[in-house]
C-alpha cells in the first residue's frame, strides 16, 4: 500500500465532495422535471453547476447537502479505494464510478431518484476503463465475468422490483447492473457480497428510523446509498483477500 496514493486519492475525493452540493441540488427534482434553476425560497436564479459556495446569493438558504458531509464522504470513499487497489490500472475506473456514486447517493437521499444520465455515466466510465485494460492485456476473461456480474445483479433486482409492494425503483435496478460490472471484475465472491451487504447495511438504518418515528411502515426509503456503500465494502474486502476470496 502506498500512503502517498491514499493521500492523493483522499484529496481528490475531497474535491469531488466539495463540488457535489450544488450539482446534487440542481439534479434533485422529480422525474421528468428539468434541473433546478432558481432558489425555491426567493426565486433568485441559479445557473451555475460547479460552485464551492452552496448558499443562495439572494436569501442565504443552503442549496443542497451540507458541504462538510459530502467532503467527508468523498474523501473517505476515494481513500478506501486508493488503499484497496494501490497502483492497479483498474483504480481510475473505480474512482470514476465512486465520483458519480457520491452524487447519486445525495440525489437519492433528497428525492428518492437515481437519474438515468448519472447511472449511465458511471457505467460508461467504469466499463470503459475495464474494456481498455482488457484490450491492452488482450485478456477478456475478467471483462466477461464483469458483464455476467452485471447481468446477475440486474436480473436479481429486476425480479425484486417486479414483486408487488417491493418499493424498489428501476433506478436501483439499473445502478445494480453498473455495480455488478465493477464487482464481477473482482470475482464471483465479490458479486455475492455486493448482493448481500447493501441489505445488511440498509436494514439497521430502516429499523432505527422506524423506532424513532422518522419513518413508517409505508415510507419509501432510498436504497441507492446502501447499494453504493455495500459495493464499496465488498470491493475493499475482495481486494484484501479475506479467506473467502482465497
Amino acid at each position: 500500500m502506498s500512503v502517498s496514493l491514499v493521500v492523493i486519492t483522499a484529496a481528490l475525493g475531497a474535491i469531488i465532495g466539495i463540488l457535489t452540493p450544488r450539482v446534487a441540488w440542481r439534479l434533485s427534482v422529480e422525474y421528468g422535471e428539468p434541473p433546478r434553476s432558481a432558489c425555491g425560497d426567493c426565486g433568485h436564479p441559479i445557473d451555475s453547476w460547479v460552485r464551492v459556495r452552496v448558499s443562495c446569493p439572494g436569501c442565504g438558504r443552503r442549496l443542497g447537502p451540507r458541504p462538510w458531509l459530502t467532503t467527508v464522504v468523498g474523501a473517505a470513499t476515494f481513500a478506501l479505494l486508493g488503499w484497496a487497489f494501490g497502483p492497479d490500472p483498474a483504480l481510475p475506473g473505480y474512482l470514476a464510478v465512486a465520483a458519480v456514486g457520491v452524487l447519486l447517493a445525495f440525489v437519492d437521499l433528497a428525492v428518492l431518484r437515481l437519474p438515468d444520465p448519472l447511472v449511465g455515466a458511471a457505467g460508461v466510465l467504469g466499463g470503459g476503463v475495464l474494456l481498455l485494460i482488457s484490450l491492452l492485456d488482450w485478456s477478456f476473461a475478467p471483462l466477461l465475468r464483469a458483464l455476467l456480474g452485471a447481468l446477475v445483479l440486474f436480473g436479481v433486482y429486476l425480479v425484486i422490483a417486479l414483486i408487488p409492494g417491493a418499493n424498489l425503483g428501476f433506478g436501483d435496478v439499473k445502478l445494480s447492473a453498473v455495480l455488478g460490472l465493477m464487482l464481477g471484475w473482482l470475482g464471483w465472491p465479490a458479486v455475492v457480497l455486493g448482493l448481500l451487504l447493501p441489505h445488511l447495511l440498509n436494514g439497521p438504518v430502516a429499523l432505527v428510523l422506524l423506532l424513532t418515528g422518522r419513518a413508517g411502515r409505508g415510507t419509501d426509503l432510498p436504497l441507492g446509498p446502501a447499494l453504493l456503500a455495500g459495493t464499496l465494502v465488498a470491493v475493499v474486502i475482495a481486494r484484501h483477500g479475506l479467506p473467502l476470496f482465497g
